[in-house]
């Protein structure tokens, strides 16, 4: 193993809707790999948390996590995370989600915008691209003020499909002065940024954000990223953090950053 402090900070067990696998499966990968730590971060989407009663699975994912933890703890660090889907579009539930247990950590994240589906269900075609990367950004701003997450999630989540789409081509540089109020409000509230390494295993072959942002968020004084798969089954566990460490290097940065009790954790990359 290349690195010595191989951390995963985004991934997702049976508790989440779109999960494979049981907690205990993905220490056990995590474990086999001579991980460092692992954190599970199980969906907590907030403009469904009522309607689909996820309440209910959040607190499954603590319990399992919790349970886990107990078994692995000798071999590996466990941490209590939650992904939080547009907590933008519904506080009261985002209020509910956190105060369920004391989390080592929070990722704040944009699946869908306000009325519309996930992103994935999306039709694009090259005039719809930009008014939708305009309001997708509008809402990562907005999310970013409520400044009640520890690092922000696969910014740029959009791309996974519109770039593989034909004639659906995006230049990040017109949306250069949002991405910087964003990350400049990052740096100011002692956020991270996440380095997504999903993209690496899908059709658009690059991290998320990509190394231009991540460049930049250094540029403009950003001290905490944190790196996750985004991994929904136990085999995917660790997949591309190897990569994602090796751009973060290559961006300048001589530490990453772990999350404990919402505490930032700086680990050497090298």
């Amino acid at each position: 193993m290349k690195y010595k402090y191989l951390s995963d900070s985004h991934t997702h067990s049976k508790c989440s809707f779109d999960g494979n696998d049981s907690v205990a499966m993905m220490c056990e990968k995590a474990t086999n790999m001579g991980m460092y730590s692992l954190t599970v971060t199980d969906h907590c989407e907030c403009n469904d948390y009522f309607k689909e009663n996820l309440r209910e699975s959040v607190f499954s994912s603590v319990i399992e996590i919790i349970k886990a933890r107990a078994l692995y703890n000798s071999r590996l660090r466990v941490y209590i995370g939650i992904e939080l889907g547009q907590p933008n579009q519904d506080i009261d539930a985002c209020r509910d989600a956190l105060s369920l247990t004391d989390y080592d950590f929070v990722l704040g994240s944009l699946h869908n915008l306000k009325g519309e589906k996930d992103f994935y269900y999306l039709d694009y075609t090259p005039e719809t691209v930009p008014s939708l990367l305009e309001r997708y950004f509008d809402e990562m701003l907005d999310i970013v003020k409520m400044n009640n997450f520890d690092s922000l999630a696969h910014m740029t989540y959009p791309l996974r499909y519109i770039c593989v789409k034909p004639g659906c081509k995006v230049n990040l540089k017109n949306y250069s002065e949002k991405i910087d109020e964003i990350l400049e409000l990052l740096i100011k509230n002692q956020k991270a940024i996440e380095i997504n390494t999903s993209g690496l295993r899908q059709k658009i072959g690059k991290i998320l954000p990509d190394e231009s942002v991540i460049k930049r968020f250094r540029e403009l004084g950003g001290k905490y990223v944190t790196l996750g798969s985004d991994a929904h089954r136990w085999g995917d566990i660790g997949s591309g953090i190897e990569t994602g460490l090796d751009i973060l290097n290559k961006c300048g940065f001589t530490h990453f950053t772990v999350f404990e009790k919402r505490e930032p954790h700086l680990l050497p990359i090298l």
